[in-house]
């Protein structure tokens, strides 16, 4: 009794039916499901902040949360978090105030970025609003990013990373 070519057409004749009858999915129409999320994902190998070192920005590379994503957002929070011991050590400071968080970022079309802060725009100095804009830019996927800044009715920008 030969059995094997008969399991195998058995077989054949099986794949076949699965496949023409799908998986029960069946068609609809477009379900509207809102407003897409918004803050975007930054790279999760490596976070670029941009600190103060000699009243000038310097940016500095960190390595990611292990594997897992980092939102623009969360960035900016460890922008005004400071910089770590090893970073003042080397002489790098923050002029973004720990209460400018939290943050959101909203991604607009065509490279612009707005940053939301929990202090008023206008009343952060020059070298903050550089830090934000550089950090908040550097999370884009397309460069270079317009940035603005708004908190407490007051908006700053669009500007761009000078570096």
């Amino acid at each position: 009794m030969r059995t094997g070519p008969a399991r195998l057409a058995l077989a054949a004749g099986l794949v076949s039916l699965a496949a023409a009858t799908g998986c029960g999915v069946r068609p609809s129409d477009v379900v509207d499901a809102g407003e897409p999320p918004s803050g975007g994902v930054a790279p999760a190998t490596t976070i670029t902040l941009y600190l103060v070192r000699n009243g000038r920005l310097d940016a500095v590379t960190r390595p990611g949360p292990g594997g897992r994503p980092l939102f623009k957002a969360d960035t900016l929070a460890l922008l005004a978090a400071g910089p770590s011991a090893r970073e003042r050590a080397h002489g790098l400071t923050s002029d973004v105030p720990p209460e400018a968080g939290p943050f959101s970022v909203t991604v607009r079309p065509a490279g612009h970025l707005v940053v939301t802060l929990s202090v008023a725009a206008g009343d952060l100095s020059a070298l903050a609003v550089e830090q934000i804009v550089c950090t908040a830019a550097a999370t884009a996927p397309e460069s270079p990013a317009h940035v603005t800044l708004v908190g407490a009715g007051r908006s700053v920008g669009p500007r761009d990373c000078p570096e």
